[in-house]
């Protein structure tokens, strides 16, 4: 399995609530994250991921693109909380040693009603 594959699946597991497996499979020692929302190591991210899931079940995750290169992954995606949600589009850029993830970024932008770009954002 490729580092980008690992990353994206990484990303479904945690977005269906399987933070834990996630972890498990893909995650490296001393893992960090820069999430400015929480505690930047592996559990207190694990543990929101978690929560996030139960508080918002119906959740729609869609990868539009990834991208590797050497020992990091970028992944850009469309999450909905709901089937009526505009969302966010989420670019997440991870950081591997060897073959697990050590550094975690994520940024998002909401999906606007209305956009003066034609192309959109995905």
């Amino acid at each position: 399995m490729t580092k980008k594959e690992k990353a994206q699946d990484f990303l479904r597991l945690a977005s269906k609530g399987q933070s834990r497996e996630a972890f498990q499979l893909y995650v490296g020692e001393n893992f960090k994250h820069h999430n400015v929302y929480f505690k930047g190591d592996g559990p207190t991210l694990m543990t929101a991921m978690e929560e996030a899931a139960k508080k918002n079940p119906d959740k729609i995750f869609e990868i539009q693109r990834a991208l590797e290169d050497e020992n990091l992954v970028a992944v850009h995606s469309h999450v909905r909380q709901t089937p009526n949600d505009l969302g966010v589009a989420v670019i997440h850029i991870f950081r591997f040693d060897q073959d697990k993830i050590v550094e975690l970024w994520d940024f998002g932008q909401a999906v606007p009603a209305d956009t003066v770009n034609e192309n959109g954002m995905f």
